[in-house]
Order: C-alpha cells, then structure tokens, then sequence
C-alpha cells in the first residue's frame, strides 16, 4: 500500500479510498504482519499514514474513521495504543 487515501491493489486511484476499500487494504496489511508481531504493523500503519498526512491525502475524518472501524476489535491496552497513534497522526 502506497498510502492509505490511493492504494487500491498497487495502483493508484484518482480520488479518495473508499471506507469498504480501505478497512479492506487495513485488514490485508495486517494478515501480511500477523507472523512479524505487532510493532511491525504499528510501525508500518504509522509510515504510511504520515506521508499521506504529509502529502495531503489522509484527512482526520479518515483517521477517525479507521479508528472507529478497529476500536471494537481490540482489547483495552491495544485500544489505547492505536487511540495514541491516532492523536499523533492528527497533530502532523
């Protein structure tokens, strides 16, 4: 995934991702981690989400969006941790 507002399988979309797209490409990246452990994801979520802040492509609706979508799954330490990375990623 290049970035999360324009991936789409490797090739780039003319305008936003959609939600059913994204939380799809989300759930695909995380099966890719699963044998490499979660700092691996986390770090790899991180990246990918600065640069689109960085080039102007992840809004903090999409942000709040992700959060909201993967919150429910998570127990409470690691619901903590991804509400931490998503208030980083909002003061970018």
């Amino acid at each position: 995934m290049k970035d999360f507002a324009s991936y789409d399988r490797g090739k780039k979309k003319s305008g936003p991702i959609s939600s059913a797209d994204w939380e799809k490409e989300i759930r695909d990246m995380a099966a890719e981690y699963d044998k490499k452990g979660e700092g691996a994801l986390v770090k790899e979520i991180f990246s990918r989400a600065a640069e689109g802040r960085r080039n102007g492509t992840l809004t903090d609706a999409q942000i709040d969006l992700f959060y909201r979508q993967f919150a429910p799954s998570l127990d409470e330490a690691k619901r903590k941790k991804l509400l931490a990375l998503v208030q980083r990623l909002k003061e970018m």
